[in-house]
């Protein structure tokens, strides 16, 4: 008996051979036999008179080669990229897409891959022994997703503010109030395929454009203004206006905080670091001192 295995994959039409289906031809003058074909797969028996099967060497009369390749011509070492999707339900007990199996001995799947660089896809159904393995977890793909759980926002101003009144030559002082979503640290996990990735994020630094053309860049949350400072400049954040804001749109400087996050994260055997912006506004009217006489 010679028997020849098929799997054929088509992606641009559809299978048509939906269901197992048999066809014999016994009355033929070349012997007998039959094809049986599942859902992707068919297998042709063929029984020629004075020929023992199985000894061919692939001219016509036999051959040995299985169907993964025959169906990319001896070439499934270009199969690349492949996915798998388990066929549920399951083949039912001798279909062909076991491969000899018997249903609980492993599994049936879908298996799409690339075609070498051709840019074709090759769809067929394996039989596996043991799951396909997952895609390897990214660790700073985790991390990303860590961080994207954070509510992570602009500083909280707390100097200068709307309602303030400042006045030119006079020290101003910039803080801003501290909480883990305005300051930090902030601290969030993210988990996939066994691996934990777990960021905590921080602000690194504030940049103040003052909206007269100064920038001050602090790498605190700055220090708040106490009564006792009369007119002393800020020891760790501020700024002194030479002109006033009457020349600005509304009369009032467009002030601008931004802060910088720095996250640190690890797992998965990995560790690194990601930044994330943020922007808060203030509207600033900056005055002249009024001398009375």
């Amino acid at each position: 008996m010679l028997t020849r295995g098929f799997a054929i994959a088509v992606l641009t039409a559809l299978v048509t051979l939906s269901v197992p289906h048999a066809s014999f031809a016994k009355d033929g003058p070349r012997g007998d036999g039959g094809i049986e074909c599942g859902l992707y797969d068919c297998e042709v028996e063929v029984n020629v008179p004075g020929q023992a099967g199985g000894q061919g060497n692939g001219s016509g009369a036999g051959g040995s080669g299985n169907a993964g390749d025959q169906a990319d011509g001896g070439k499934s070492t270009d199969l690349t990229n492949c996915t798998y999707k388990l066929v549920d339900p399951p083949p039912p007990a001798g279909s062909l897409d076991w491969e000899g199996h018997e249903p609980g001995d492993g599994a049936v799947y879908e298996e799409t891959c690339r075609w070498g660089d051709s840019g074709d896809t090759i769809v067929r159904i394996v039989w596996l022994a043991e799951p396909p393995g997952e895609d390897a977890v990214d660790p700073a793909v985790l991390a990303q997703q860590a961080v994207d759980q954070m509510t992570l926002l602009g500083p909280d101003i707390a100097s200068p503010r709307s309602a303030g009144r400042y006045t030119v030559g006079v020290p101003v002082w910039m803080w801003v109030n501290q909480s883990a979503t305005t300051y930090g640290p902030n601290t969030a996990s993210a988990s996939a395929g066994g691996v934990t990735v777990t960021a905590v994020a921080k602000v690194s630094k504030i940049a103040w454009r003052m909206g007269d053309g100064s920038t001050v860049t602090c790498t605190g949350p700055g220090t708040p203004y106490s009564g006792s400072a009369g007119m002393a400049e800020s020891p760790t954040c501020g700024h002194v206006y030479s002109t006033t804001s009457a020349g600005a749109p509304g009369g009032k400087y467009a002030v601008a905080a931004t802060s910088t996050w720095t996250i640190g994260w690890q797992g998965g055997g990995a560790a690194g670091q990601l930044t994330e912006i943020r922007q808060s506004d203030v509207q600033v009217a900056v005055g002249e001192v009024q001398v009375v006489r």
